[in-house]
Order: C-alpha cells, then sequence, then structure tokens
C-alpha cells in the first residue's frame, strides 16, 4: 500500500508546529512500514515528479491554503484522502452560521466566481473520506462549524518527543547560568502572542521569563520593547537544538502558553512531556483527563490571577514525573499503528470497491 503525504509548499519553509507534525508522522510512519509486513510505504509526495493516481491513499496535512485543490484532484482520481484539517478550535455553530452567509452573499456579488477561505475548507472536509482531529475540541469545531459528520472524524492526539520524558535542565543550566525558577513562553514572538504583557507580570513577581522562538521583520520594534523588560531572556527558536529546547522545558518551573492559549496542541502536549506545569487560557481547548493538577487556568487579560496562579505553581509544584504520566503514553509510534489502521481500512473499501 502506497502512501502519499502532501501539505502546501512552503510549509517547510518555516519552523513551526505543523511541520514538525508532518516530518514526526512521516518518520513514525516510516519505521512502521520498514517493519516486516506491515505492508505500508510512505513518501512525501514531489508533485512535480508524481501523480496522486500513483497512490493508493493520500494523507493531506491542512486544509488551507490551497490544499483544498489537492483534495479535489486526489476525488476526481479515485484516490482516497486521509485529511489532518488543523481546524481551530474556536469555530463554533455561530461563527459557521455567520461564515456560510458571508459565503453566500460573496458568491451574489462574484456569480460564484470567488471562493472564501471557509468555503475552500469546508469543500476539503466534505470531499476527504476519513478526517484526523488532534483532540475532541477540533472534532467539535469541524462538526458545529463546518457541519460534518462526526462518523467521518477519528480523534488522533500528536505523539510527543521521547527526549522531553527524560530530559534535564542541566544543559540549559550550563549554557544560561541560569539557576533559579524562571517562566517559559515558546513559539512565534509577536503582538498576537502577547508575550510583553507577560513578561511584564511576570517582573512584577521577579520571576525570570525565557522565551524561545523568534520574531518576524514586521515584528521587531515589538521584540525590542520585549527586550526593555526586567529579567527577560531570549533565546531564538533552537530550530537546530532539540536537546538544548528539551532541556529548557525541563528547566523551567512553568509553561505560559502563548497568546490567548489557543497555542499548538503539539507545544502544549511537549511541555507537559517535560514535567513543566502550564499557565493556559480558562477557555483553552487544551483537555486532558486528571490534569487539573497541572494545568492553572486563568482570564488572559486578568493579570493579577496570572499572578496568583504562578505563585500557587511555584510555592506548590506538581510533580514532574505526575505531569510526564498524562501524555507518556502519546508516542509517535502509536499515531502511526492508529493511522496505518486508517488507511488499510480505506485501502480495503477501495480495493471491495473496484472487485465489486
Amino acid at each position: 500500500m502506497r502512501i502519499g503525504i502532501l501539505s502546501y509548499p512552503m510549509l517547510f519553509e518555516r519552523e513551526d508546529g505543523v511541520q514538525q507534525q508532518v516530518r514526526e508522522t512521516i518518520r513514525a510512519l516510516v519505521r512502521l512500514g520498514a517493519q516486516e509486513g506491515s505492508g505500508i510505504a510512505v513518501e512525501l509526495v514531489n508533485p512535480y515528479a508524481s501523480r496522486l493516481e500513483e497512490f493508493d491513499l493520500i494523507h493531506v496535512f491542512s486544509a488551507t491554503h490551497g490544499n483544498q485543490r489537492l483534495v479535489d484532484a486526489a476525488v476526481e482520481q479515485g484516490v482516497p484522502v486521509v485529511l489532518t484539517p488543523l481546524i481551530a478550535p474556536g469555530w463554533n455553530r455561530a461563527s459557521g452560521t455567520s461564515a456560510r452567509a458571508a459565503d453566500h452573499r460573496l458568491g451574489n456579488l462574484t456569480s460564484w466566481n470567488v471562493q472564501s477561505g471557509y468555503a475552500q475548507t469546508r469543500r476539503a472536509l466534505q470531499q476527504a473520506s476519513l478526517i484526523v482531529a488532534l483532540g475532541d475540541a477540533e472534532q467539535h469545531a469541524i462538526g458545529a462549524g463546518f457541519l460534518i459528520d462526526s462518523e467521518r472524524v477519528r480523534v488522533l492526539p500528536n505523539g510527543v518527543n521521547p527526549a522531553l520524558l527524560a530530559a534535564d535542565g542541566e544543559l540549559f543550566r550550563k549554557r544560561t547560568g541560569m539557576l533559579g525558577p524562571f517562566a517559559l513562553m515558546a513559539g512565534p514572538i509577536s503582538p498576537y502572542q502577547n508575550q510583553l504583557a507577560m513578561a511584564q507580570a511576570m517582573a512584577a513577581l521577579s520571576l525570570p521569563l525565557v522565551l524561545v522562538g523568534e520574531a518576524g521583520e514586521r515584528d521587531q520594534d515589538y521584540l525590542r520593547a520585549l527586550r526593555t523588560v526586567r529579567g527577560l531572556t531570549c533565546l531564538g527558536a533552537l530550530r537546530q537544538d532539540e536537546a538544548m529546547l528539551a532541556s529548557t522545558y525541563a528547566a523551567a518551573a512553568l509553561c505560559i502558553a502563548p497568546g490567548d492559549g489557543q497555542g499548538t496542541a503539539l507545544a502544549l502536549r511537549e511541555a507537559l512531556a517535560a514535567g513543566c506545569p502550564m499557565l493556559i487560557a480558562r477557555d483553552s481547548p487544551l483537555s486532558l483527563a486528571g490534569a487539573g493538577f497541572a494545568l492553572a487556568r486563568v482570564g488572559w487579560n486578568d493579570s493579577d490571577a496570572q499572578q496568583r496562579a504562578v505563585l500557587r505553581l511555584l510555592v506548590s509544584p506538581p510533580p514532574r514525573e505526575q505531569v510526564r504520566a498524562l501524555v507518556r503514553g502519546d508516542s509517535w509510534e502509536r499515531v502511526a499503528r492508529q493511522l496505518a489502521a486508517c488507511y488499510t481500512q480505506l485501502y480495503e473499501a477501495r480495493q471491495g470497491a473496484l472487485a465489486s
């Protein structure tokens, strides 16, 4: 069974959670495919050298950035599609209704020659043979916001890097000289991520804040403003230094989810894998059974509540091994096995349809 992995062309021009998710998924599937009797061959599709009809199935990551055309093309050629759409958990019935109304008005104004992003995403969801959501919140958003039957959606959370489960803070302390507690924020540096407000809140507590991430060209002024805050350290993206990144997570007293707390599910799970408790928004979609002791939920604009929550985590930190236990079983190998079962189901259904 030949499986092709696809996403939008610019995906690998940046370092983010989606890129990491795609790479780790491919690696795990390749390792699974190398096992005797697996019957699975996985590759990243080069659209300039291969045709979709050469594959038994394709797996598309992201329902945006024009990827609906990949889904359309595969469906036209009779190739089953697994779609990991990466839908924002904020979609609900009300926002979906508004988006469909706006799309209808746009269609009337342009004689249906122009489609909104919402319409393109919904078409990709409708065309896919199977949809993979990363959590219950995304599954709910797909159903409520895009009116997709939940029976077509499988919930398969991301895996975590095993190095995080065994990491300690020694490398971080050796390189930075920081020996005391600190808070950590990981992600792109921009006003949308709220690092400046959090840096000021941590400075009021005399708690150092470490940032992992880079600022784009348009956000350089924001970065300069950040650097004026007392107790702030910027480590950059740590793109090619996984050991340092894991050690930074493990050394942190707590991790602060960026922006409004939505963040990427992968980044939040990685912090927990390093045993790091988290400060997240009260309405964050992150949901793990029994994780209340490791997740401090506060209003994202309530700096007083944020500071009180941070002090509680500093005074009574949860045991790191208990925090790690929340995600210890979430390996990329598990993800690969579950995806392989989905692939096999679709492949056998197609073979049966062709034979009949």
